[in-house]
């Protein structure tokens, strides 16, 4: 029985992602070791594209990056390089400055 119910919380997780465009939500509390990563996955996802294939880009784009510190970097859990802050920010095709903009009520 418990075979199944895994199987079923799996297709509804599947089913969620494809109803969000394919993009999973956030499961931890954001960190406070950086400014720009909630700002990284906030316009990431505006614009359709899926962790995996951003961290393509960025090792393309002569980063050296896993899905585990990416994620990290995502969830403001460990700093982020000036080089990673300027790839992620031609990636995204927006300014330096924009991806250290933040609201009022993450100041404090």
């Amino acid at each position: 029985m418990s075979t199944l119910f895994a199987y079923i919380i799996k297709i509804c997780e599947y089913m969620r992602e494809e109803l969000q465009g394919g993009m999973k939500l956030r499961r931890k509390e954001y960190g406070d070791a950086n400014i720009v990563g909630k700002n990284i996955e906030r316009l990431r996802k505006e614009r359709g594209i899926k962790q995996k294939d951003f961290i393509s880009k960025m090792q393309t784009m002569g980063i050296d990056i896993n899905p585990t510190s990416y994620s990290k970097l995502e969830g403001q859990v460990r700093l982020a390089s000036d080089r990673e802050v300027y790839v992620s920010a031609k990636i995204l095709n927006v300014s330096i400055e924009s991806l250290f903009d933040e609201d009022e009520d993450d100041l404090y």
